[in-house]
């Protein structure tokens, strides 16, 4: 399957570009101890998202569904989350460097998984049976995924601005830093919403559950309900305020780092439905 002529792995990889070259200017400015452009790193962030959509475009037309059925296409769609939030976050709060730092991620997970055949070895036509709640579940949970990694980073940044300030270095890249008290704001309302649509998410997954209780893969369903649960007890101490400043942001990037190691395990649970071969042309 193509579009414009153009295979899906194809649209992947001129997303990933630009994720790089935005990554890479950004640096270059750091270095040069100047503010990253705002509008580059839209433009570039951007246009990376628009092909990195039209790559899962082709991908879903390809497998007759949300391209989410292996693991390849599930770090596709993580990063692709990722930076559909940042495109709003990043406008809303006017933070240009978490577009450096979401730059990076999205390339990471896009070259990654580019870069690994086995990941995409096999793909599945219809992974989710053809029913539409279950692959509404999967990619709402997939989707809360995107804001625990822009959660990670935003928590990243507050260890940077901490570190800053306790060290006193308020030049080169901690000069740029948003503050403690915004990224702090920012860091609870991506908790709330990451547990919020996860919740969603495996409410709706249970009703398909207790109609047919065969389906449910034990260890996936382990995995997934032991990542929401880390997540709700860090919004609940946060809410208290029993887990606050760096315990707080060390424990979100914890949790995502977790999160992604879960991959495989949530997608094991597909590997019954029988693969199908990618076609021929796409791939690059």
């Amino acid at each position: 399957m193509t579009f414009l002529g153009l295979a899906d792995r194809t649209w992947f990889w001129l997303a990933a570009t630009c994720y790089l070259i935005g990554f890479l200017l950004g640096t270059a400015a750091l270095l040069r101890d100047r503010r990253q452009s705002r509008l580059a790193i839209y433009t570039l962030v951007g246009a990376g998202f628009i092909l990195q959509t039209l790559g899962l475009y082709v991908r879903g037309q390809a497998v007759r569904g949300c391209p989410i059925g292996n693991t390849f296409e599930i770090f596709q769609f993580t990063a692709w989350s990722a930076i559909a939030l940042y495109l709003v976050v990043g406008a809303t709060f006017r933070l240009s460097l978490l577009g450096y730092f979401t730059s990076c991620l999205s390339a990471v997970l896009t070259v990654l998984s580019l870069a690994n055949p086995v990941w995409d070895a096999t793909r599945h036509i219809a992974a989710f049976g053809g029913n539409a709640w279950v692959e509404f579940h999967a990619a709402l949970a997939l989707f809360s995924y995107g804001v625990f990694a822009l959660l990670a980073l935003t928590s990243g940044m507050y260890l940077l601005q901490n570190y800053s300030l306790k060290q006193k270095h308020l030049h080169g890249l901690f000069s740029f830093l948003p503050s403690i008290i915004e990224l702090d704001q920012i860091s609870l309302r991506l908790l709330v919403a990451g547990v919020v649509l996860m919740t969603w998410s495996l409410g709706l997954g249970s009703i398909h559950w207790v109609q047919d209780l065969a389906s449910v893969d034990l260890p996936k369903l382990l995995v997934t309900a032991g990542i929401w649960f880390a997540y709700l007890a860090t919004m609940i101490l946060r809410l208290s305020g029993k887990l606050v400043s760096q315990r707080l942001a060390w424990a979100c990037v914890a949790l995502f780092a977790a999160a992604l190691v879960s991959l495989p395990v949530v997608n094991a649970s597909r590997h019954s439905v029988p693969p199908v071969a990618p076609a021929l042309g796409t791939r690059t």
